[in-house]
Order: structure tokens, then sequence, then C-alpha cells
């Protein structure tokens, strides 16, 4: 239970400082790492197989290093002050955690398009997305920020809380590893394509839990708020697959049905037009409540991952 008690107090913490700018996020040390691996270990000249075994070489060394430095620094603080080590551990899975992150980032878009800002909804969207949104209609914006937030809801909270509680700290850390190396290099380019190929299924590993315990959580969060809980789950089972991702659509399927709206459609990746499958049915036109909405529904999927692992400690 004392896992849980610590990792309740860094989502405290991640609420009232999120990521503070005095001090390096661990994300960004891993991206730094990452890119000078990939500075010294990937050339033009390497075949399609070369590429992919430095790939590989690439997550050992960063997954090594991420679990072992992290682990190191759990243990060395324990040696100096036990209420040291305390603090500094539930200071360090809080910037594990982003869902004041991504709550904000929500926020900054819906006030955008509050105030009739298309143009600086559209900046804002394009900070958090992959995809070119910067001709992108109303629309398509909310529907832009509403994806990335339900997708995030996996990726960016329950995912790393999740390794937390079945391997403490240096597997939240390592989790969060996985997922930089993927969005760094899990592209389907010709750069990428084989040199980001054990990036991309590691991460596809790491998320294969977490995803579909988001996608029941949030289905479980729109019965209580009473949202379109029938449709959450119906989409989940008909649509999940659907996605790109072997995991992304899952929580993304739950949030469409939930929202009774459709996901996916047009995209446009670096100039290049993309159709994404449709998720869910266009059961009405998306709004800007629909972000609100959807912030409201993230709290309570979180609330229940917590009411779920307290439940799971008490029986065992």
């Amino acid at each position: 239970m004392e896992v849980l008690i610590i990792l309740i107090i860094a989502l405290i913490v991640d609420l009232i400082i999120s990521d503070p700018d005095w001090i390096p996020h661990p994300v960004v040390l891993i991206g730094g790492l990452i890119s000078t691996l990939e500075k010294y270990l990937l050339k033009n000249e390497d075949s399609p197989q070369r590429a992919k075994i430095k790939g590989a070489i690439l997550v050992v060394i960063v997954l090594g290093l991420s679990y072992y430095l992290s682990y190191l620094v759990v243990v060395l603080s324990g040696q100096l002050n036990n209420y040291f080590a305390l603090m500094l551990k539930i200071f360090l899975l809080s910037l594990t955690l982003a869902l004041k992150g991504l709550i904000d980032a929500g926020q900054e878009v819906y006030s955008a398009l509050k105030a009739s800002d298309l143009k600086l909804a559209r900046e804002k969207v394009n900070q958090i997305v992959g995809r070119d949104c910067s001709q992108s209609s109303k629309q398509e914006v909310i529907r832009a920020v509403l994806e990335t937030l339900a997708e995030n809801t996996s990726d960016g909270i329950l995912a790393p809380a999740f390794y937390y509680l079945i391997g403490g700290l240096p597997l939240a850390v390592t989790y969060k590893a996985v997922n930089t190396m993927d969005s760094m290099l899990g592209y389907k380019n010709d750069r990428y394509l084989n040199f980001g190929f054990t990036a991309a299924r590691t991460d596809d590993f790491f998320n294969y839990i977490p995803a579909r315990l988001t996608a029941i959580l949030m289905s479980a969060a729109a019965f209580l708020l009473h949202y379109d809980f029938r449709g959450a789950l119906k989409t989940v089972f008909n649509d999940a697959q659907k996605h790109p991702s072997p995991n992304a659509g899952y929580p993304e399927a739950a949030a469409a049905g939930a929202l009774s709206l459709r996901f996916g459609g047009i995209n446009y990746y670096h100039g290049q037009k993309s159709f994404r499958a449709y998720i869910g049915q266009q059961n009405k036109k998306f709004e800007l409540a629909d972000i609100l909405k959807l912030n409201m529904l993230i709290y309570f999927t979180v609330g229940l991952f917590f009411i779920s692992a307290a439940a799971i400690f008490v029986l065992i």
C-alpha cells in the first residue's frame, strides 16, 4: 500500500507544479541520449538489416541506462537519508506523470477556440500532435486535440503509473524511455523504418496492457459521468483495432464512444494527405464543450485507476 500512497502524492505534486523549468526533465535527458546514440550509430550507407541491428543496440543501451541510473538514484539517496530518498522518489515519479500537462494542453486549445482565435488554436494543437494542423478547420482542431488527449491518458498517465506499481521508480522511468524512443524513432519513413523498428515494437509491447486497461477504465468513467457508456464499450470492441497503432486505438475508441463522436479521417503529415480509419459513430458534430467533457473523463479514469489499484492491494 505504501507504493500506492507514494504514487498518489506524486500525482498531487504533478498537479501542483507539473514540470518545473528549473530542473532538467528526465525525458529531455533521455531524448538527448537517444539523439547522441543515433548520431554515432546510424549511417546513410547502412543496409536495412544493419540499421535494424543498430536500432536494437540503441534500445538496449537506452533502456539499460534508464533503469540502472534511476535504480542507482533510489539506492544512493536511501543511503544518505530516508526522508530525502522518499521526497526525491516522489518528485522524480511526479515527472513521469503528465496529468496536469495533458489537461493544460487541451485547455489552451479550448481557450483559443473560445476566443475565436483559430490561428492560435492551430499553433497550440500543433505542439501536441504529430500531424500538421496549420490549415485545419475548427472541427478538425477539436478532433485532433480530443484524439491526442485520449491516447495520452494511457501513454502519459496510466502507463507510467502502472509500471511504477509493478516495478518501482526505475521501471516507470524505463517506460518513459520506451515512450520517448518511439516518439523520436518510431516513424515509417526511409530514415527510421529499420533503425526505429525495435523502438516501435518495444513501445507496442510496453503499452499493450496499459492501453486496454485505460479503455476499460475510461468506459467505466463514462458510466459514472452519464456519458455514452454503451457506445464506449461498443466502439472499443468494434473499432479499436482499426487504428494504425496496435494500442492507441483503445483509449481513442473509448473516448470517441463515450462522447458519441467519430475519430479518424483525413490528416496531413509533412504536406502529405493521409486517411485514418474511422473510430466511432458520427452521432454529432465536434463541439468546443467536448474538450471539457474529455478532461472530466480523464480525471474520472485516473481516479478509477487508483481505486482499482487500492482494491487490488487490499485483496493481496
